[in-house]
């Protein structure tokens, strides 16, 4: 990994003039880097952390090596140029033929940021996302601030953690693999709910039932339990126009320049889902009294947690999900706004290696990851 070091002074995440800054060496835990595409965040990251100087390497699930001597290292894609215009750019080199491929020792990152998808696994390498946070895991006792925090991560490895969360926040849930406990379900809510797997992502397999459904619920309920538990939630009504993402860091909402890291997302199409990959669309949204309330409310969870980056997905005046394994969004979220919101999270990460430096790297992981 080499970069040529930046000099230039910085400004910190709160707007105050920090030291100057010096190269940091940031990794990114993806899927696959075959799978990566110039929409995710962790793309929009990476770009904007070797725009700033630092040294950047993206790690596949199936990449990391317990070295005979103990040491971690991985195989890790490496961009070649020191500025990328925009994030197809820097794609194109990832992916292009000749693409950079080193044997780095994770233990010399400064940073490792889990991005991989545990949903994207199921099928195919339904051991990979263990074994990621396994790696993940000793990396941090070498003192390499991983976020979001990988202990905590491995609680949080499907939809159960959601409810760890006050109830307040929640909608009304069933988990079960019992065709007749989720139609029980179904039938106290008024012919009303929605079913989805209990480990699953981007709208895959999630629908919504209502009085009409009629037959079709047993073909639901078998598509979603045909791979595991499913969940069964109260049907929101004000899901019709959509849900709110709102972003979180350090605990609380991303905010850059008075703009938030929020979008409403939607579906005109008919699709009850909204989420982007389900082919839902984007607006810019501030979020109103009931979404900061929840925000609030989650945040000591969030914290105690080290859940550095997440995204709350929230429906009037509740949940429906929290992301905490890979929150995306922000290049939406710049995008409708201006807002240099990746920009602050490396910046933020800079001031975090700083501070592990400055305590001799006595902070616990857990508590870096929130500072």
């Amino acid at each position: 990994m080499t970069r040529n070091p930046s000099t230039d002074s910085s400004t910190g995440p709160t707007g105050d003039a920090s030291p100057k800054r010096r190269p940091i060496k940031l990794g990114f835990v993806i899927n696959d880097m075959a799978t990566e595409k110039n929409n995710y965040t962790t793309i929009r990251l990476a770009r904007t952390a070797v725009n700033r100087g630092h040294e950047v390497a993206l790690i596949g699930l199936g990449n990391f090596i317990y070295d005979a001597n103990g040491t971690i290292r991985a195989h890790a894609h490496i961009p070649r140029q020191d500025h990328y215009k925009n994030d197809d750019e820097l794609l194109a080199d990832l992916q292009g033929e000749g693409a950079e491929i080193h044997r780095i020792s994770v233990e010399e990152l400064d940073v490792l940021l889990l991005r991989s998808d545990p949903a994207d696994e199921v099928v195919d390498r339904p051991w990979a996302p263990n074994s990621g946070l396994l790696f993940a895991q000793l990396a941090a006792l070498r003192h390499v601030i991983v976020l979001n925090d990988p202990t905590h991560l491995t609680d949080a490895s499907n939809k159960t953690y959601f409810q760890h969360f006050p109830e307040e926040v929640r909608p009304v849930t069933c988990i079960t693999l019992d065709a007749d406990e989720i139609k029980s379900f179904i039938k106290s809510h008024d012919g009303y709910g929605v079913i989805k797997p209990l480990q699953g992502s981007g709208g895959q397999s999630v629908f919504v039932v209502t009085p009409d459904s009629g037959s079709n619920l047993n073909q639901m309920i078998d598509a979603v339990t045909r791979d595991g538990y499913a969940i069964v939630q109260e049907y929101l009504p004000d899901a019709v126009n959509g849900d709110l993402r709102l972003l979180t860091l350090n605990g609380r909402p991303l905010v850059v320049d008075g703009h938030y890291a929020c979008f409403r997302r939607y579906n005109d199409s008919g699709d009850a889902r909204s989420n982007i990959t389900a082919g839902g669309k984007v607006e810019m949204a501030v979020p109103d009294a009931d979404a900061l309330r929840l925000a609030e409310i989650a945040g000591p969870k969030l914290m105690r947690d080290g859940m550095y980056l997440a995204g709350l997905d929230i429906v009037g005046d509740k949940m429906m999900e929290i992301n905490v394994d890979t929150p995306g969004g922000i290049n939406m979220a710049e995008e409708l706004t201006g807002a240099d919101f990746s920009g602050h999270i490396i910046g933020d990460l800079e001031r975090k290696v700083r501070l592990r430096d400055q305590y001799n790297r006595t902070l616990t992981n857990t508590e870096l990851a929130m500072m």
